[in-house]
């Protein structure tokens, strides 16, 4: 009977895993997406919205200017690509927000769901709108590629792998 509930188990696994899986969009890589990523955005929405609070923004109005036109030039370039592309739908909930932060680290991120932010430090050595573009837009495929819900993904898979393991370590710790 354990061996039936275990091969059951094991085969849900298998499917759950199977079906979470997806192209990466421009790339045609596959993925693993077991979230969401409607939950993935809401998730990071929060952490960006926490993290503006415990940083400060640029007070460089010019500088500032320049990040928020550079990334409106790439999220209208990425909504141009998937609209030709038919994946539109891939953006789906996206609320696109570029911001400069008082940081002297040489760094930028972006967030599933269009949320970006830039160093100051960055912008010591990306010095023309070219420079920084290649930056911005590194960052922002990522977010497209929603490379944020495949690692939250990958964590709950190895969590699973986890608790799997203490549980086989627990109940038959000669066999495991």
């Amino acid at each position: 009977m354990n061996r039936i509930l275990c091969m059951f188990i094991l085969s849900l696994l298998v499917l759950t895993i199977l079906s979470g899986c997806s192209d990466v969009a421009m790339t045609g890589r596959k993925q693993l997406n077991l979230v969401p990523a409607s939950t993935v955005q809401s998730m990071a929405f929060s952490e960006y919205k926490q993290f503006l609070s415990e940083n400060k923004l640029s007070t460089d109005a010019a500088k500032t200017q320049i990040v928020r036109t550079v990334g409106t030039r790439i999220q209208k370039a990425v909504e141009s690509y998937m609209a030709s592309n038919n994946m539109s739908d891939r953006l789906a909930g996206y609320q696109w927000e570029y911001n400069l932060v008082e940081n002297k680290e040489i760094n930028a991120w972006a967030m599933p769901g269009g949320k970006v932010v830039v160093y100051t430090g960055l912008l010591t050595v990306a010095t023309t709108d070219t420079e920084l573009a290649v930056v911005m837009g590194h960052e922002i495929a990522h977010a497209v590629a929603n490379h944020g819900g495949e690692r939250l993904s990958q964590g709950l898979i190895v969590q699973l792998g986890g608790m799997g393991l203490d549980y086989a370590i627990q109940n038959k710790p000669e066999a495991t």
